[in-house]
């Protein structure tokens, strides 16, 4: 009985018309369901749904809505006349009557109307003129914001896409009503989500489409014929819709970082098909017929190509086990990418590389016999100087790993997009003129009614908020690290005669409490249910503390500014009798969480693709000698380039984080054709240098065209408007060209090396 390499072989050409046609029906199919792939456009959905971060999270969204704020703001020197606060209540007038407007508050929503500018001459305008400050006013007294509050979604709008793009369109609508005013813009996480996702949603159409061109025109030069640059670009299609037909049938959902799924299955399917095409072509200049050349190239390939795709899957998969929701998802959607290429390549190539005979064989490259040339020239170095070279290799890498210390984390969202976006320019005017970008909360639990002891404990902590939560500045001083603290307590203050602590302390003091948040909730009901919530989902009463922070701090910086806040919040209001106690939260508080659970993550993701990679090739090649040198000149340059870019001093951001285990993957598979063409010729009767000369000539050669063409297609994703997807393609670059050298000069040193412990075989 034949081998199964040969049986399928034979099995693949026999049916390659039948194959054909289940592709095209596959394609169909898979572009219908693709229709219905969504993009997950929570917030929440970036983190695992343990994470106890997501817990006050959820009970703010729930008691207060406040992932669904939009702060329209825009400039005006006359805010403090007649005119201004008449024109700003004009604004928050007709923000509030837009569909999908719950409600909108400004500074012309006091109960004191056109009095609130006599901050002369009446000490409760200046008190409340002092509390919407950094809130609904600018310090300057010159930037005006109205709190727009966006209404729940629509019963109606069954699904969450439809949910999405309402809240779009709300969205667009106040920042074209916005447009018309003097530095008008719209900032929060509504406007984030809806111009990040939209951003890339679009990337995710075009970066997929240019990488792929980009790449094919590489093909083009390199094998010359038209035939040979359809083959590739059928499969990295083929592959890219059932991907996406199988994330919509599984209900899977895009993320943030979902924009290099396409960029990661052209990078599959190409590596695949180029070694294919470089086997082919020898094959053929071998004098064999097509068919049978193409028989023998998949025989000998079948399980090279099995073992690279399996190593894909684990590298991808491994990102499964990040805490991350993004990466996590990134994990599973490669891994199913890198399952499709394999299904692609046996549908589409036999019938493509054999119907017909216009331009039937690939040919090679003008220049090629120079690339030939240098082949031989390096195997000859390396055989004569293999310890001189890795001596030399190993300090290379010793020096630059040193840098990986240097690494910081990138914690300012607005580094994630360019400079001149929309995006950026809105978290710019907050973080220059209301106090800074970085919104977050504290929460703290209330009784029913609330009266004036619970209102003097929060008026304590907040008081203690802004004296002792404190960062140091370029100067060494220490100063505020809260640019804004209000609370209910806060609005009571200011209009009430009477102190917190004297309220407190008598009946009659509770009562006037009481009162007084009965008259706020009429009076200024917007604000109201800013600071006051109730969540449903336990009947509890809850108060809110705005808190506002610089955006643009080191990680550092923002890692002691929560835990000071925690650490207060903790010693005020501590959980009792199996109550929580005040909980701290907010998209600063998240958002300064995500990159760093991503570098925490990537060390044990990368852990688990070795590990996993590791045992495939030692039970493939029955040696765990071969799977640990198959491993080591794809490991060192992902530390050469972190470290790298910690000598560099460039910030870790989402793109940088999942470089690690997802390069693993992809470089590891040059050396399992490597190592199994080397084996081959050592099967064969030849010697280590001659074995190693083969081994250049067609995995080396194949690897050289693969990575050029993945190479020149990675530079599309350096065009995004998201600032890690071009992190991810230029560190895909570095890294894949650092592969092509360890797999060119460090794995054949390796092999010559320990060559007397290497056995012949197959794989």
């Amino acid at each position: 009985m034949l081998p199964v390499p040969n049986r399928v072989a034979r099995w693949l050409i026999g049916h390659r018309n039948l194959l054909a046609a289940l592709a095209i029906v596959l394609a169909a199919a898979s572009v219908e369901r693709s229709r219905h792939l969504e993009f997950a456009r929570s917030i929440d959905t970036m983190f695992d749904r343990t994470n106890p971060a997501l817990v006050p999270y959820r009970r703010m969204a729930r008691a207060f809505g406040s992932s669904e704020v939009v702060l329209a703001v825009y400039d005006d020197p006359e805010l403090f006349t007649v005119a201004g606060i008449n024109k700003l209540r004009e604004i928050t007038e007709r923000l509030e009557s837009l569909p999908g407007i719950n409600s909108a508050t400004s500074l012309a929503s006091t109960p004191l109307g056109n009095r609130i500018i006599n901050i002369e001459d009446s000490p409760t305008a200046r008190k409340l003129v002092a509390l919407m400050e950094g809130y609904t006013i600018g310090t300057d007294h010159r930037t005006a914001a109205v709190v727009c509050v966006l209404a729940p979604s629509s019963a109606t709008l069954n699904s969450p896409r439809a949910q999405a793009l309402s809240k779009a369109d709300t969205v667009d609508a106040i920042r074209l009503l916005m447009q018309s005013f003097p530095a008008g813009t719209v900032a929060g996480e509504p406007v984030m989500l809806r111009d990040g996702f939209a951003m890339l949603e679009r990337d995710g159409n075009l970066l997929g489409t240019s990488a792929a061109l980009l790449a094919g025109a590489v093909l083009l030069f390199a094998f010359r014929s038209i035939r040979w640059l359809v083959v590739p670009l059928a499969v990295v299609l083929l592959a890219l819709w059932t991907t996406r037909g199988v994330l919509a049938l599984t209900q899977l959902k895009l993320t943030m970082v979902s924009t290099m799924l396409s960029a990661m299955i052209t990078v599959v399917a190409i590596a695949t098909v180029v070694h294919l095409i470089v086997e082919f072509r020898r094959q053929r200049e071998a004098g064999l017929e097509p068919a049978v050349a193409l028989e023998r190239t998949i025989t000998l390939l079948f399980w090279p190509v099995i073992g690279a795709i399996a190593t894909d899957v684990i590298g991808f998969g491994s990102l499964a086990a990040s805490r991350v929701g993004p990466v996590h998802d990134f994990g599973i959607m490669t891994a199913i990418g890198a399952l499709m290429v394999l299904l692609s390549v046996a549908l589409t190539v036999p019938f493509l590389a054999l119907c017909g005979r216009f331009d039937s064989n690939p040919r090679q490259a003008w220049g090629e016999g120079v690339l030939e040339r240098g082949l031989d020239r390096l195997v000859k170095r390396i055989v004569r100087r293999p310890v001189a070279i890795l001596a030399g290799s190993i300090v290379v890498v010793t020096v630059s790993i040193v840098g990986m210390v240097w690494l910081d984390v990138e914690t300012d969202f607005t580094k994630n997009f360019r400079a001149d976006s929309p995006i950026v320019a809105s978290y710019d005017m907050i973080e220059s003129r209301l106090g800074g970008a970085g919104m977050w909360d504290v929460l703290v639990p209330a009784s029913d009614p609330i009266n004036g002891a619970v209102l003097s404990k929060v008026d304590r902590l907040s008081h203690r908020l802004r004296e002792e939560v404190t960062v140091v500045d370029s100067d060494g001083e220490r100063r505020p690290g809260l640019t804004k603290v209000m609370s209910v307590a806060d609005v009571i203050t200011a209009i009430s005669p009477m102190t917190l602590e004297r309220l407190e302390s008598t009946k009659i003091g509770n009562w006037l409490v009481t009162t007084a948040m009965k008259l706020l909730e009429e009076q200024l009901p917007q604000l109201n249910r800013v600071l006051v919530g109730h969540d449903p989902q336990d009947d509890s009463i809850w108060l809110r503390i705005l808190l506002r922070a610089r955006e643009r701090q080191s990680s550092q910086t923002k890692r002691s500014l929560i835990d000071q806040v925690k650490k207060i919040v903790a010693e005020e209001f501590p959980p009792r009798s199996g109550r929580p106690g005040g909980e701290v939260t907010g998209v600063f508080v998240l958002l300064s969480q995500l990159v760093e659970s991503m570098i925490s993550d990537q060390w044990f993701t990368f852990s688990l693709a070795a590990g996993g990679i590791f045992l495939l090739l030692a039970i493939s090649f029955s040696s765990p000698l071969l799977a640990m040198v198959a491993l080591i000149p794809n490991a060192l340059p992902i530390f050469v380039v972190l470290g790298l870019l910690g000598w560099a001093g460039e910030r870790v951001n989402m793109g940088t984080a999942m470089i690690a285990a997802v390069s693993m993957g992809l470089s590891v598979d040059s050396s399992i054709h490597y190592i199994a063409a080397f084996r081959r010729r050592l099967a064969a009767g030849q010697t280590i240098s001659a074995a190693l000369e083969t081994a250049h000539q067609t995995a080396g050669r194949a690897m050289i065209f693969s990575t050029l063409a993945l190479v020149v297609g990675f530079l599309a994703l350096l065009t995004s408007g998201f600032i890690p997807t071009v992190s991810f393609g230029a560190l895909s670059c570095l890294t894949l060209t650092g592969g092509l050298l360890g797999n060119l000069v460090v794995l054949p040193v390796l092999l010559a090396l320990l060559s007397r412990w290497i056995q012949p075989g197959c794989l």
